[in-house]
Order: structure tokens, then sequence, then C-alpha cells
């Protein structure tokens, strides 16, 4: 009996020990309550050590009085980052009741502002060719000038964003020597210093290419527009980047300057270039690839797509599609030649493809040679196409038509985006036609225009201005094919009115005209970006003379969206001589 008392007492003892050396589960709880104006309340919420313990099973009373005196230290230095040098800070713990509240209440006086900016360039003058920029122009572009209130978050972006300017061109190995800011707190004032050291003139070496397995070096060389000798410039390597991802033969592409020889660089004098190679590092896409997707269009109706793309056909790219929709459907296949050292662009192709839109069904049948040059800010191609053309009205036998046009185009771009622009101008043009009585029924000249302008008005505001004009000269406008005809309406024409419903009547159909002219002006008001409205005038019409293009209109309200794929557009739409209201749906601007 004793001895069982004796364990049972032993095991007591243990158990009291263990419970001494736990610790305590749970902690105190507390709240903190920050009393600070604007955008300091959310950084002192977000930063505190009060703030980080909470709900910590390790704190006890002396602990959270520990960090309630440590408060008003913290809150200093987290508001100083903000320009504030001169705050009234109080801190304290309010124990009265169930829970404790730690009170931090911060004033934060006057904001230091910037007072003076000094910048040295230091090395720039020794290389004898001059600086590859506008000093006074990158001096007066510094973002963090005199007046301004003084961050430590703007005056370090300040700094980063005047070293991207200088190593645009040249100095890419510029950097900064010197930075000082000094604060007087009691002037709230901030004396801002920055030397930056040009290092050596750089100028590109060779190129070196990585990654290639299936396709020829030709592939990368062909696109090169770098000569070794020549000074660096980062938009020329931009742009050397930007042509090969565009080849479709690469799914990643990064071309930078080859710096494995740190060691060697690192000695060569300011004074003398620096001659880095040029290296292109590119990962090949799949060979063989297969695409499919679904869409919706207000002016065809929705859609079905399938693409097959070969990257290697006998030296040449295969880009294949077939698309249904429900007014049109279309098959077509092109085989891409690399470009040519002179950088251009050849391919050849074929395809059909059946429409059917207000009351006239035609099937095109046509083979095309292409050369294109270029940039996507100018873009410039001459095509020649082999096409027949069999045309159906309902209460008409079919006619057939076969033409032999040689068409020349260029696309100038100026924009501050490809894909989202916010600001800048498209002026597009074909002219051409099939001047030869060869493979042609009806000999016929062309011409085609489209301009494009998007304009800031304000912060919020934009305005948006299209015209479209176009022109054909025969003898007589029958066995010229429809496709070099015009029509107008929908969503990227005349909103208001069914896609290409304007045009000459023709036994109930809209068929092609041989003069077009379409207008459109359109604000945008982007009340919370990428979110905005617009409301839009459009005018425009078809026809065989130019006395009868009469113009047709429509006007109405709409949703925009800046969406990562580009804009996307929902109009509602009164045509007036039609008098009715259409919905239109787009994406994207019509380029």
């Amino acid at each position: 009996m004793a001895q069982i008392v004796s364990a049972v007492y032993a095991l007591l003892l243990v158990q009291v020990a263990l419970a001494q050396d736990t610790p305590t589960v749970g902690g105190i709880n507390y709240t903190v309550q920050v009393d600070a104006p604007g955008a300091l309340d959310e950084l002192l919420t977000n930063n505190l050590d009060l703030m980080r313990w909470r709900g910590n099973p390790r704190v006890d009373l002396p602990l959270l009085q520990r960090l309630v005196r440590e408060a008003p230290a913290q809150a200093r230095t987290l508001v100083e980052t903000e320009g504030y040098y001169t705050p009234k800070i109080e801190a304290r713990l309010d124990t009265s009741g169930a829970e404790p509240v730690a009170r931090i209440s911060v004033d934060p006086g006057p904001p230091v502002t910037v007072g003076q900016v000094e910048i040295e360039l230091r090395g720039f003058g020794t290389t004898g060719s001059g600086l590859p920029f506008d000093e006074k122009a990158l001096r007066s572009d510094w973002t963090l000038p005199a007046g301004r209130q003084f961050r430590q978050a703007d005056w370090e972006s300040a700094k980063r964003d005047f070293l991207r300017q200088v190593t645009r061109n040249r100095f890419a190995r510029a950097q900064l020597a010197e930075s000082r800011a000094t604060v007087d707190p009691a002037a709230h004032k901030a004396l801002l210093q920055i030397v930056v050291d040009s290092g050596p003139d750089v100028h590109f070496g060779a190129l070196h290419v990585v990654g290639l397995y299936r396709y020829p070096q030709t592939v990368v060389t062909n696109l090169n527009r770098i000569s070794p000798g020549d000074p660096y410039s980062e938009a020329a390597m931009q742009a050397f980047q930007t042509r090969l991802q565009d080849t479709g033969y690469f799914s990643s592409v990064q071309v930078s300057l080859d710096t494995t020889g740190q060691e060697e660089a690192a000695a060569t004098p300011d004074n003398v270039p620096l001659v880095l190679p040029v290296l292109v590092q590119v990962t090949e896409n799949k060979q063989r690839s297969v695409e499919a997707g679904a869409g919706l269009s207000t002016n065809t109706g929705g859609r079905l797509q399938l693409n097959y793309n070969d990257l290697n056909v006998h030296g040449t790219r295969l880009k294949s599609r077939l698309i249904v929709e429900q007014k049109r459907q279309t098959g077509r296949a092109d085989f891409y030649w690399p470009t040519t050292p002179s950088g251009f662009d050849d391919s050849i192709g074929g395809g059909v493809e059946r429409t059917d839109v207000q009351g006239e069904i035609t099937n095109v049948s046509s083979i095309s040679g292409r050369r294109a040059w270029g940039s996507p800010r100018l873009e410039q191609s001459v095509t020649l196409e082999a096409l027949t053309e069999l045309r159906t009205i309902d209460s008409q036998p079919s006619t057939r038509s076969k033409s032999l046009p040689l068409t020349y185009a260029i696309t100038k771009r100026e924009l501050d985006n490809l894909i989202t622009p916010t600001h800048g101008y498209v002026l597009t043009g074909q002219f051409g036609g099939a001047l030869l009585p060869v493979m042609t029924d009806r000999q016929f000249i062309r011409a085609w225009g489209r301009a494009f302008l998007l304009k800031p008005l304000s912060t919020r505001v934009s305005l948006v201005l299209r015209a479209e004009a176009g022109a054909v000269g025969s003898r007589a406008k029958t066995g010229v094919p429809s496709t070099f005809l015009f029509r107008a309406g929908g969503d990227q024409s005349v909103r208001g009115y069914a896609y290409q419903e304007l045009g000459v009547k023709e036994d109930g159909a809209t068929v092609g005209a041989r003069y077009l002219a379409t207008g459109s002006a359109e604000l945008q008001y982007w009340f919370k970006p990428p979110w905005g409205a617009a409301v839009f005038y459009d005018a425009g019409n078809a026809a065989d003379r130019i006395a009868d293009l009469r113009p047709k209109s429509g006007y109405g309200v709409g949703a925009r969206w800046r969406s990562p794929a580009g804009p996307i557009n929902v109009d509602i739409a009164y045509g007036q001589a039609a008098r009715q209201v259409r919905l239109h749906f787009s994406l994207g601007f019509t380029f």
C-alpha cells in the first residue's frame, strides 16, 4: 500500500514540474487603436510591432508594456519615410477595461519638402563623342524636384529612374557613385545630392545565340539590325527582341549584353570604349501546335475557330486556320519563309471563304504571294492574288468572275502601346487593282484608306476619331469581285446599322459599291480605369456614284474596359435612317 501511495505522489510531482515548464497558452488579448491622418494610419497599422505581436501566446503584461514604450520610436521612423520629421507621438496602454487597449496618437506636423537638388554627371565628357542625351532635359525630368514633399520611396524611385535614363544609350554600365539626402527638420527642407559615374562607353560586339536546336541560325541573324561597333542602345536591343518574338519560332526571347567577361570589363579604362557581345537566349516553340477557340461578334455572329501550325515545313512556317461563323466561313493555309537578310518576309497561301450578308452570298477561292517588310510602326507589303468568285442573289442566276489584282499596302502607327493605346494615331492605305487582261474578267483600279486618332483631352477624357474612304475605278462594275467593292455599317463602321447594311440595293439585297466614306467621333470618360463610358456619333455610306454618298447617321452610348487583350467595347446605337436601336460588341480597335 505504501508503495502505491509513493508512486502516486511521485507522478504528481512530475506533473507539477511539467506544468511549471509549459509556457502559458493564449497570452494577453489586446487591441490597438491608431489615430493618424491619411495614409499614415495604414502605414502604422501595417508595420508597428504592436500589431505583429497580437495573438502571440508569449505576450504577457510586461512585454505588452514594453511594446507600447517602443511604439513612439518605431512610429517616428515610419512617418519620417513619408517626409514628416517633427511629429508629436503619444503612446499609452489603457488597462481599465476587460481587455487592454494600446492607443497610438500621431500629429505628423508639417512635411519636409525638397529644397535643392544637386546632380553631378561624372566622366561623361571624357569619351570625346558627346553625350547621347539632352543633359538639360535629363535634369528637368528629375522626378523629385524642389518644392515636392520628400518621401523615402519617391527618393529611391527618382534615383532609379534617373539612372535608367542615363544607361539607355552608350553608358550601359553607369552607376550611382554617391547619393545623399540631408534633412533639416527645423527648416523642413531636404537637400538632395547624387553623383552618377559614366563608366566606360559601351559598344556592341559580336552576336552570340543560345538555345537553337531545330531551326537554322539565320532565323535569328537575318533579323539582327545591330552591327559590331555600334554604340550601345537599349532601344535597338528591345526592337531586336520584339522582331524575334514576333516570328512565332520561340516561346521566350531575351536579348542582352554578354557580361561573362566581368574581370576584363572592370579593368577597362573609362576613356576606352568597352565592347560587349550581344547575347540572344531563346527557347524554341514546339514544332507543331493545335489551337481551338470560340467567340461572338455582333457583326458575323458566333464563331468557332481551329488553328494548326507547323514551324518547320521544308524550311517554312505553316499557319492554317478554319473559322466557322454564322455569316462567314473561312479556311486558309499560308507558308512563310524566314526573314531575309534584307528584312523581307515572303509567303504564299491559299484559301476559300463563303459569306452570306444582306442577301448576297459569295464563294471566293484564292491563292496569293506576298512580300512584307518594315516594323509594327511602319508596315508595307505587296500582294499578288489570283481569285475566282461565285456570287448569288436569290432572284438572280449566279455569276462567276475571276481576277488577278496586285495590291500595295502601308500602315503607319504612332501609338504609346500597340495593344491598349491611350494616345496616338494609325494611318492605313491600300492601292492597286487588276490592270492587265490576264486571268481577269474586268480590269479595275482601287484605292482605300483609314485613319484613326486617339487623343487624351484630360486625365479622364479621351477623343477618338475614325475616318474611312475608298474608290474603285472601272468601265463597269460587273466582273469586279465583290471583295474589292465597299459596304458600310457594323461595329467598326457606322454603328446603329447591321453589318454591311449600307451599300447599293439590288433585288432586295445590299451589294458592294464603288465608293465609300465613313467617319466617327467618340468621347470616352474613364471614371475608374480601366473602366469607362463613351458617347459617339457615326456617319457614312457606300454608293456607286459620289453624288449618292448621302451619309446615314448613328449615335449612342457605350461601356469600355481596357482588358489585357485590348479594349472591349459594348455600344447601344440608334440608326437614324433605319429607325432602330442595335447592340454592338467589339474587341480592340481596327488598326
